[in-house]
């Protein structure tokens, strides 16, 4: 799981994944609340995909 931070740069605030710049966004409260659905995404991806693959795989369509 990455580590996200918060990081103020002059009137604005940037949500960090690592040390990877995100999302800018206006007030803190919005960067806390992004950074807390993301890592319970991220919890309940691991949780959930457990031996399944990460991605959906899909099918070549059928030409005529």
């Amino acid at each position: 799981m990455k580590k996200y931070s918060i990081v103020r740069i002059g009137s604005e605030y940037v949500v960090q994944a690592g040390e990877t710049s995100i999302l800018k966004v206006s007030s803190r409260r919005e960067a806390a609340k992004l950074v807390t659905d993301a890592a319970e995404l991220l919890q309940h991806e691991s949780a959930a995909g457990a031996g399944r693959p990460a991605s959906i795989e899909r099918e070549d369509p059928e030409l005529p």
